[in-house]
This record gives structure tokens, C-alpha cells and sequence, in this order.
């Protein structure tokens, strides 16, 4: 029997068992598809879609789904395919037109992709800035949701209880690795995570049954513990509705991870320049009967709204796309001279979401003057550790983790002990997966955490590159919206022998990724105040620690106090002399000094301790005193570091040169095992003292 209450419910359009506002769904499928057909049949043929990418057959469940994720700190990580889900958490059709035709003011003000999002929390979920690369999305979702976990449970954030973090990805995306890597952890540490796989039959042009076995990612998944999966067809409004309340709950309930997986066509070709011609006309055919649009409309007419009232629906869309359009119009391109902001940080301008800062938190300040309460040498492993305890102890919002670091306590020992005293949810061990350890690091610091992952060797962070490279470019990709400071800290060069594996350094290859500081201290004194800078900042930095320097007798030095911090961008001048500059940094500095000491000469050595930035002015100076320079590094002199110091002396301090600038590096092969091969490889104390000599020799 129907009540007069559920005629007033389905009149509004409010859902009687899940508060489902159909008038709303209705609004957002129409308005994402008229936006698809507006911008292929107007903007593309004028050259004004600089890129075009439909939704065509994703609406439903992604309008559904946005209106069900109301916390104040629900998070969603999206893809390229969900438009619809954005306009029903936020998005306007002027910034859904402002992004395709990449104009000011727009979600990225121009700087990405229209179906690159990102949306600072309006009525709905917090949508940090997702990225083009296939499943680089699902790890980081797994970090927002252990910071949800982490914030409720170990920070007594009670408000937050009921809140999750939803992850979208097509059916291409489960063969991705950062799909696999999420779903290990996830379900390992049962966080609140719902996992929505889209599968619409098609990666571009690859069907489902090459990326998974059997084509159905959801039956090879069904013995995964703590994993609960909802199947079912996303074009029907009841099913899908139904099945989005039960997982959404579900998660809410912290009873699991949750994946849902949804079958529904893609009614459009993959992007505006793909053709679909691999798909026949009947597949096309089949597709289109499949079309959600008129099964909604089915749906709510007579339930929710008359036959007359869907016509005045789609008539007033197409109004709104319209209107939108003329304002848009009235924006310009964003002025060339925008396209350097937002790298980093650029205080007092604090990005919206992510990192410390973004919630008013703030760390104290220290200074550079050391302040050792004994004159004990600590070697540099022993100054990391310190310094780290220090702040585990003052932040609570500090976490470090990776693998073996826990229980073990590092490779290396650094870590040693640290879990005992501060508890294993502030130091905990991992899988043996970087990109689960770096992708989820950057999660928990959009959500607000610090974050100090362990990557142990440089040659390791291979296997994470793409995380680490999103994570460093999303101030400037989101217009500062979203920002994600952490540390990852790793290692690597000879330590008594060397490998290709554990002896890698390549530091340059951090230096050219955009909004990460890169710190390479030489001794436990700088260690100790870059370290701590790090963790007290707004920007990434990855901290690199030479496995020479840990325990050489030569980097030992005092403890420095609990308030030393070192700017990044300011050398240190370990001697002074007026015949040559020597420019170098990490384990080469105690070489270039012990081959300084082996002859008659005035050096100015100088370490720069940071790469990004780098200390510029010192250098410049020095040159203008001596004349002379040499770079030193253990990395290869071929595309190294030292190629873009020389080439900015030759540049900025041409005039002053008696001489050419010289490099001395390694060549470009791995280090190797034995150690008289590494000999020929890895610079030492007489090849440099050598390349000196012949420098002032000039």
C-alpha cells in the first residue's frame, strides 16, 4: 500500500530506504551527458576542446555514489571516466567547460587534462588530485584510508569514525600493479576502503578478457580475505542504488574492504580522437540498448517525477550547458607567466588540502645553531635515529614505515628501536611493495599526516617512480589546491663493497621532478638539520643517506640539539682557499677534503648538502674569488648533476673563469661487486687529488 508520505517521497525525489535524491541523478546524468554531446558536436569541430573525454554509460552509478558520500572526510579518487561523479559532488558545468577548454579558472586553471581532476570539499567528498597514469590512484587511496583509520584510532579524531575513502578505476586498471599493491594492503590492514571497478568491456581498445582471466575481475577475487564483493549491472537505477547503500554501509560499518563491480557500455569512443573502429556495428548496437539514460528515465517516471517534468529536466540541461558556456567564454587562457607557480610551496599561499599546514598546525621553529648538550661523536645512524625519535615524540601525526624498518629497525639499523618506544602504529613494517609504501604515503599526507616512508635502497624507488613523480607535480597540477609534504627517505652508493643493486646513487634523477626538495647530507650534524627542516616543512623532500656516511668515522659529530634545522638551498664552506672551487656533496665530500690536504694548494671546498635547491650564490661567489672549478660526484659524470652546475657557471660566471669547468664523476656503468673493478668505476681520494692538481695546474 502507498502511504501518502511515500507519495511525497517520490514526488521530491528523495529515496525512501537510502535518501537517494532521484531528481538529482537525473540532473547529473543528463547534465554529464549533454556536456559529452555539447562539447563533440560545438567545441571539438571549433578547435576549442583542447581534449576531449565522455562518460557515455558511467552516469548512474557515479551520481548515485556522490550523493552518498556526506562526511565531512570522505575521500574519492577518481579517473579519467568520472565526470558524472564530479558534477554530483561539486563540479559546475562552467568548470567542467572551463577545464576542457583549458581556461582560467578552471579545477587546474589550465594546467591538466579536463579529465584529470581534483575538487577541494564542497557539499560532498574531498576529491584529491587524481592522475592520467592507470591505477596510480588505487595506492593512494589506501593512504587516505589508513589516515582515516589512523586519525580515528590512534589520534581519538571520534568525528571521523563513519568516514571512508571510494576509489574508482575502470576494468583496464586491475591489471595495473598499483591495483594489486592497493588491494594487498588494504585488505591486509582492513582499512575503510571501497573499491568501484567500472567495467565497461574495454581498456581503449583491448577487450576484458585480455586483462584478467575469464574477463571478470570480481569471480577471481571471491577467496581474497577481507574482501567482500557486490556484482551487478550499472546501467539499472534500483540495482545499482541498492547495491552502492549495502558497500557504502558496509565500509561505513568498518566491516572490510569493500569492491563493487559494475558492468555498463561505453557508449563513446575512449577520447575525442579515437575512432572505436574495432568495435562492429552490432557491438555498437548492443551497447546502445544498454544506454542507462532511458532506463532512469523509466525509472523515475512515475515514481519520482512526470513524463512532463523529465522533458522540462533535459530542456532546462541544456539551458544550463548553455549558460555555462557564455561564461565561460568570458574567461581567458591563463597568462603565460602563471605556468612556473606552485611548484612548491609559496608562503603564505597554504594549499587546501593536504600536509599539516592545510588543517592550521603548525611545527616550532629551530635554528642553525648547534647546541650539543655533549661532545659525543654520533655517527650519522645514530643522529637520524635520534633526530627521528625527537620527532615522533612532538608530532603525533609523524609516521614512519617500510620494509624491515619496525621489528628489525632498518637495514641499516637507523630505525632501530623506534617502534618499541613510540608503538607499531607510528613505526610499522610493510609488504615488500614500493609502490603500495609510496603511494600510500602520499595518501596519508592529503590527509593530513606526515608521512616518512622508507624506500631502502635508491635503486628500489624504480619500482615507485610514477608515485613519487605524481606526488611531486600535484601543487602545481591542482593550482595549489592539494599538496601532499612527506619525506622518503633512501639510500644507496659503496659502502665497504658495492653492487648494481644496493649502490646506485643517480640523485639527478630526483632533481628533475617537479616540487620535491632533494637533500644529500654529508655527516650526522647536517643530517640531523636537513632531517628535521624535512619534517617541518609544507614541500616533499626525499632525504638521501650514503651508505658511507652512516658510520665513517669522518661523518661523526656531535648531536646538535633539538631545535637544529638547516635551510634547504644553503651550502657549507668546509675550507677556504683562492685557487680552485671544489663543488661536491655526500660521500665525496670527505674524499675531496682528504685529497685537498694531500697538496700545496688554497681550496675553497664546498659541500652543497641540498640539490633542490641548491646553493647557486655560494658557488658563484666562490668562482669570482678563484677562477677555478671542479665538480666532484659519485654519480655518472654523463647527464649527472654537475653537468647543470657547470653548464649555469659557464652561463652566469663565464667571464670569471681562468679556466673550463671540470667534472669528475663515474662512467656510465653500474658499480660493481668486486672491488677492484669498483676501483676503476667509483671516484676515490688520487683520482681527485689528481683532476685538482691538473685544475690548478691551468
Amino acid at each position: 500500500m502507498v502511504t501518502a508520505i511515500d507519495e511525497r517521497r517520490a514526488r521530491d525525489g528523495s529515496d525512501v530506504a537510502g535518501g537517494i535524491d532521484w531528481r538529482e541523478v537525473a540532473h547529473v546524468a543528463l547534465l554529464s551527458r549533454a556536456l559529452d554531446e555539447f562539447e563533440l558536436s560545438e567545441l571539438v569541430p571549433q578547435g576549442k576542446a583542447k581534449y576531449q573525454f565522455s562518460s557515455g554509460g558511467h552516469e548512474l552509478g557515479q551520481a548515485i555514489l556522490s550523493q552518498l558520500l556526506t562526511q565531512p572526510f570522505d575521500w574519492a579518487h577518481v579517473y579519467y571516466r568520472c565526470r558524472p561523479f564530479m558534477l554530483g559532488s561539486g563540479m559546475t558545468a562552467t568548470e567542467a567547460l572551463l577545464n576542457t577548454m583549458a581556461l582560467s579558472g578552471s579545477l587546474t586553471e589550465g594546467r591538466d587534462l579536463p579529465a584529470v581532476f581534483n575538487l577541494p570539499r564542497r557539499k560532498r567528498a574531498i576529491v584529491p588530485a587524481n592522475a592520467a597514469d592507470i591505477g596510480s590512484q588505487f595506492c593512494v587511496a589506501a593512504g587516505t584510508a589508513q589516515a582515516i583509520q589512523f586519525r580515528v584510532n590512534e589520534l581519538g579524531e571520534s568525528e571521523k569514525a563513519a568516514s571512508i575513502a571510494v576509489v574508482y578505476g575502470g576494468d583496464g586498471a586491475t591489471a595495473s600493479a598499483g591495483f594489486w599493491a592497493m588491494l594487498n594492503a588494504a585488505t591486509t590492514l582492513c582499512l575503510p576502503l571501497l573499491i568501484v571497478i567500472e567495467d565497461n568491456g574495454y581498456a581503449i581498445s583491448t577487450k576484458s578478457w585480455r586483462q584478467t582471466p575469464g574477463g571478470n575481475i570480481a569471480a577471481n577475487l571471491a577467496s581474497f580475505r577481507n574482501l567482500t564483493i557486490w556484482e551487478g549491472d550499472g546501467t539499472e537505477p534500483a540495482e545499482v542504488a541498492r547495491l552502492l547503500r549495502t558497500a557504502v554501509s558496509h565500509v561505513r560499518q568498518r566491516e572490510g574492504v569493500a569492491l563493487l563491480h559494475t558492468t555498463m557500455p561505453r557508449l563513446c569512443a575512449h577520447s575525442g580522437v579515437d575512432t572505436a573502429a574495432y568495435k562492429t556495428d552490432e557491438e555498437k548496437a548492443a551497447e546502445r540498448l544498454r544506454d542507462p539514460l532511458p532506463k532512469l528515465k523509466h525509472f523515475c517516471i512515475g515514481q519520482v517525477m512526470t513524463e512532463h517534468e523529465w522533458d522540462a529536466l533535459e530542456a532546462a540541461v541544456k539551458a544550463e550547458i548553455h549558460a555555462a558556456y557564455a561564461e565561460a567564454s568570458t574567461h581567458a587562457e591563463a597568462p603565460a607567466a602563471e605556468a612556473t607557480r606552485y611548484a612548491y610551496f609559496e608562503p603564505p599561499q597554504v594549499q587546501l588540502h593536504g600536509g599539516m599546514l592545510a588543517e592550521g598546525i603548525t611545527m616550532p621553529r629551530g635554528d642553525e645553531t648547534p647546541r650539543p648538550a655533549e661532545q659525543r661523536r654520533l655517527t650519522m645512524v645514530e643522529a637520524i635515529r635520534r633526530t627521528l625519535d625527537v620527532e615522533l615524540s612532538i608530532n603525533p601525526r609523524l609516521l614512519l614505515f617500510g620494509q624491515d624498518i619496525a621489528v628489525k629497525g632498518g637495514v641499516h639499523a637507523v630505525t632501530q628501536g623506534l617502534m618499541q618506544r613510540h608503538g607499531d602504529q607510528r613505526v610499522f613494517d610493510t609488504s615488500l611493495n614500493e609502490e603500495a609504501i609510496m603511494g600510500r604515503a602520499v595518501g596519508m599526507a592529503l590527509a593530513g599526516l606526515m608521512p616518512l616512508p622508507e624506500i631502502q635502497y635508491r635503486k628500489y624507488t624504480d619500482a615507485c617512480y610514477e608515485s613519487i613523480n605524481n606526488c611531486g607535480g600535484m601543487r602545481w597540477r591542482s593550482a595549489n589546491h592539494f599538496a601532499a609534504p612527506l619525506v622518503m627517505r633512501t639510500s644507496g652508493g659503496y659502502r665497504r663493497v658495492g653492487d648494481p643493486w644496493h649502490s646506485v646513487t643517480s640523485e639527478v634523477s630526483y632533481t628533475h621532478m617537479t616540487g620535491w626538495r632533494v637533500a644529500v647530507p654529508s655527516n650526522a650534524e647536517d643530517a640531523t638539520g636537513l632531517l628535521r627542516t624535512a619534517m617541518r616543512g609544507n614541500d616533499p623532500v626525499i632525504f638521501f643517506e650514503h651508505r658511507f656516511c652512516y658510520d665513517s668515522p669522518w661523518s661523526r659529530r656531535p648531536y646538535p640539539g633539538d631545535t637544529f634545522m638547516l635551510p634547504f638551498g644553503k651550502g657549507k664552506l668546509i675550507q677556504g682557499g683562492d685557487q680552485l672551487t671544489v663543488v661536491t656533496w655526500g660521500a665525496m665530500v670527505e674524499l675531496c677534503e682528504e685529497a685537498a690536504k694531500q697538496i700545496d694548494a688554497a681550496i675553497d671546498l664546498i659541500d652543497l648538502r641540498t640539490l633542490s635547491p641548491w646553493d647557486k650564490d655560494m658557488v658563484l661567489a666562490s668562482i669570482r674569488k678563484t677562477g677555478k672549478c671542479l665538480i666532484v660526484h659519485e654519480d655518472a659524470t654523463f647527464g649527472g648533476f654537475g653537468a647543470e652546475i657547470a653548464a649555469v657557471i659557464a652561463d652566469e660566471a663565464f667571464f670569471d673563469l681562468d679556466a673550463p669547468v671540470a667534472r669528475l664523476g663515474s662512467p656510465l656503468v653500474p658499480v660493481p661487486f668486486s672491488s677492484s673493478l669498483m676501483a676503476g668505476v667509483v671516484p676515490d681520494v688520487a683520482k681527485i687529488r689528481a683532476k685538482m692538481e691538473a685544475q690548478i695546474r691551468l
